[in-house]
């Protein structure tokens, strides 16, 4: 988990930075190296000083630092930095929407002592005035308290089970395990968790779990019994262990996996059939008699349903399609068969065409999608036409060279403020593949909003809406979108809309990828990729869409290249 941590100095340091207002190309180094160290797949702090030089946006002056962190648990760089600044400024600026520069102004001006006076400030409308504040920034600083507040009770699932995974490989290191799951919320990959629930066996339970307790990331112990165990970790999260007997171990695989509202329903349909259900399994109630428990399916079967998928247990129809057998055969991993939505050196990705291609092909992949940014999207040093046609041309070229692969050439174009597409339908018309996103204008009103993305489907060369309501989890919410009526429209136009699967995105979310599927919209299922070890994101982006009941048919990139562009030929599509 130091590449969290690390990634998290690298950002403060940036706001630090701004807050002094240094040179925006530091500034903006930071902050790539940031996102790459998060993006790895790997401990950062097993790799040695010469891989670390490699790391994109990582040079010998930032390894050096990654080392003296890993070394001392400190950057200097950054205590120095933080000398100057007060710590509260530092509190302030973690409230989502509010940046350094306000935070430090807020402070100067008005000498906040903490996030409740600031709150009750906002509240009384005691901030407009101050120089770039206005009324609808107190708005906003209110909503940004009232999210981070909600970040205290639940924290994105990809900072959470990266935590979980790291726990469970611990744990099975340190004591004998003969089986070991990760469940609740987390298996049912819901977007945000509020705690992690493991289920385990072992033939030495008292071992386990003294093992367990004294698991480096352990800050307090809130329970040690013989079988339940229940910690609080360094990052704030409360951690339960269970052991149990192989004759359980299905039943409460499934009990701890929940959702509470699918155990719910389940229990009741047992009830009518004289049976009950609880963690130790199913019984018949009239003489007790255990009748399944050492496999999650058990019960399932006992009550005549098909076999729920984890993702799908949220109580939103599945009970009545799995008594009817029409459950949904779900989209896989091993069903992708390429990405749609990557970026390169071209704009502000980390890597060559050819180094895209080699991690995409690691991956399985035949194809992908180039899709770097456009003009308007300056700190993302966005491509204008001349750039997209000289890109083009080297893309064309390496088509040519590499064998059963194909990169299609793209661009991510910036939908503008009044709807306006950020390149011309000639430039457009050139692509193989056109997706179209919003990246500024998130405080416009629901109508304009939508109306942005409406437009911008109605133009008969953008194939795909990326990331579409604009959310990152625990630090941004969704701009205010009329999602049926974009989806409404998506159906319209034969425009599929993006699953972004970048674990703080996870974009669009299960409800609507849901109504998408019940509306015939087509999705496509992303990863956003900056750096190639986001790649392996996809496998977010596939629950999600499992969430939201989706099979391979549902799934653009579950096609073999030539049937992509099929699907995806401008003139194809019903117009709007």
């Amino acid at each position: 988990m130091k590449n969290r941590k690390i990634a998290d100095i690298f950002n403060e340091i940036a706001d630090l930075l701004e807050i002094r207002n240094d040179n925006r190309f530091r500034i903006r180094a930071y902050r790539r190296a940031a996102q790459n160290v998060e993006g790895m797949a790997g401990n950062i702090e097993d790799l040695p000083e010469e891989e670390l030089i490699k790391v994109p946006g990582i040079g010998k002056d930032l390894a050096a630092k990654i080392i003296e962190y890993v070394s001392t648990g400190k950057m200097a760089a950054h205590e120095e930095l933080k000398k100057d600044i007060p710590q509260i400024v530092l509190t302030l600026e973690t409230i989502p929407g509010l940046g350094p520069r306000t935070a430090m102004l807020l402070y100067d001006k008005l000498h906040i002592k903490s996030i409740e006076e600031l709150e009750k400030l906002a509240a009384e409308h005691k901030l407009a005035g101050l120089p770039g504040i206005k009324a609808k920034t107190e708005e906003n600083i209110l909503k940004g308290i009232a999210m981070l507040k909600r970040g205290m009770e639940r924290q994105p699932l990809g900072r959470v089970l990266p935590l979980a995974q790291d726990i469970v490989e611990q744990f099975t290191k340190k004591t004998r395990i003969k089986k070991i799951d990760i469940a609740g919320s987390i298996r049912r990959w819901k977007d945000t968790v509020k705690d992690i629930d493991i289920l385990a066996m072992s033939d030495d339970p008292e071992a386990a779990m003294q093992a367990f307790i004294s698991l480096p990331h352990v800050r307090d112990v809130l329970m040690h019994g013989p079988t339940r165990s229940s910690v609080i970790l360094t990052e704030g999260l409360q951690v339960d262990l269970r052991i149990v007997g192989p004759e359980s171990y299905g039943a409460a695989l499934a009990y701890f996996t929940g959702s509470k509202e699918h155990n719910v329903r389940l229990r009741e349909m047992a009830v009518k059939k004289g049976l009950s259900i609880n963690e130790y399994g199913i019984f018949r109630v009239r003489d007790n008699k255990k009748l399944g428990g050492e496999n999650e399916e058990d019960a399932y079967r006992i009550l005549g349903l098909q076999y729920v998928p984890p993702e799908m247990r949220e109580d939103r129809g599945e009970i009545e399609a799995a008594m009817e057998g029409r459950l949904p055969q779900l989209v896989a991993l091993e069903d992708i068969r390429g990405d749609l939505h990557v970026h390169s050196k071209w704009s502000d990705g980390s890597h060559t065409f050819e180094q895209l291609v080699e991690a995409a092909r690691n991956h399985g992949y035949g194809y992908f999608a180039l899709t770097d940014h456009t003009q308007s999207l300056g700190v993302a040093h966005g491509l204008t036409v001349e750039r997209l046609m000289d890109q083009k041309k080297e893309i064309d070229a390496l088509n040519k060279k590499i064998k059963n692969f194909r990169i299609l050439h793209g661009t991510e174009v910036d939908i503008k403020s009044d709807g306006s597409l950020d390149l011309p339908d000639d430039a457009l018309g050139m692509l193989d593949i056109v997706v179209a996103s919003i990246h500024s204008g998130f405080r416009q009103t629901r109508e304009q909003i939508t109306s942005r993305i409406v437009a911008a489907m109605k133009n008969p060369f953008v194939s795909i809406i990326a990331h579409p309501t604009g959310r990152l989890l625990g630090e941004r919410e969704a701009y205010e979108v009329d999602m049926d009526a974009v989806l409404k429209a998506a159906r319209q136009t034969g425009t599929a809309i993006e699953i972004n699967a970048h674990p703080l995105r996870l974009d669009l979310s299960d409800a609507y990828v849901k109504r998408a599927k019940e509306m015939g919209v087509p999705v496509a299922i992303s990863t956003d990729v900056h750096v190639t070890a986001q790649f392996n994101f996809m496998n977010y982006g596939v629950s999600i869409a499992r969430r939201g009941w989706l099979e391979k048919k549902d799934v653009l990139n579950t096609l073999e290249v030539d049937q992509l562009l099929k699907r995806l030929k401008p003139f194809g599509r019903k117009q709007a």
